[in-house]
């Protein structure tokens, strides 16, 4: 691959826009290349600076309750219909104009924190597959949490959950330090018989939903909880069923002290 070809999906990398074996093929071309690493790191901190904290500005309750006050009072309470909820929309003179930039303002932050959510899958997927290539599944191979827990000290600035689920059916096989959206995380990996379960922890998004919940991309599984400061998720090719009560019995044990 050539830098030419790198740097026009080096953006589509990014948003997890790229199927596995092109991603492989950026990923390998970075990894040789200075100019287009740097290239990829002025993206990504471009990308963290545009979803800062600071860049975000929540509607205040008050908002809700004025949109709220306009409405007829069976839309207010949630009960309108399909019809009433699109003729909301075709409302002329000031209540329709405050409706529509009120409703139009809510649906860029909902489709912005969307955006940011399906990039983070995508990154989830890549760093899976790229874990099961050659090598790199393990930093630290090993079935005792307290050696792959302590491995983590001075690599992260949180410390990651390792719990022992053998007897739960699933075997803790080691960890390594992994990368979602540019930032260093945990990855701690587990088998459910021949099935590779890479668990990726990071410091908690405080806008992100607690949760749990299962996605699916790319064929593959995706577990998402939360335990105290920490945003779990667990990746997959084992079925919706299993990696659910992985994530049950994985947060159970965290929650205890296991």
């Amino acid at each position: 691959m050539t830098c030419e070809e790198a740097g026009i999906l080096l953006h589509a990398l990014i948003d997890g826009e790229l199927d596995a074996g092109h991603a492989r093929e950026v990923e390998r071309h970075v990894a040789t290349c200075p100019r287009c690493a740097a290239q990829l790191r002025d993206y990504r901190a471009m990308r963290q600076a545009l979803s800062a904290p600071a860049l975000r500005h929540p509607a205040p309750a008050s908002l809700r309750a004025g949109i709220e006050a306009m409405l007829p009072a069976p839309l207010a309470r949630g009960t309108a219909s399909r019809r009433g909820v699109l003729k909301g929309f075709a409302m002329g003179g000031v209540m329709g104009g405050a409706l529509s930039a009120a409703l139009a303002a809510s649906l860029v932050l909902y489709l912005g924190r969307g955006e940011e959510d399906r990039h983070i899958l995508g990154d989830l997927v890549s760093a899976h597959l790229r874990s099961l290539q050659g090598d790199r599944l393990t930093d630290v191979q090993s079935t005792d949490q307290h050696t792959v827990k302590p491995w983590f000290n001075g690599r992260l600035d949180v410390a990651p959950p390792v719990v022992d689920l053998t007897a739960q059916g699933f075997s803790l096989i080691g960890g390594r330090l992994d990368y979602l959206d540019g930032r260093p995380v945990a990855a701690i990996v587990y088998k459910r018989r021949a099935h590779v379960i890479n668990l990726f922890v990071a410091p908690a998004d405080p806008q992100a939903s607690g949760r749990a919940a299962i996605e699916t991309r790319q064929g593959f599984n995706i577990w998402r909880g939360a335990v105290s400061h920490l945003s779990l998720w667990a990746v997959s090719d084992i079925n919706a069923e299993e990696l659910q009560e992985f994530g049950d019995k994985l947060e159970a044990a965290v929650k205890s002290g296991s």
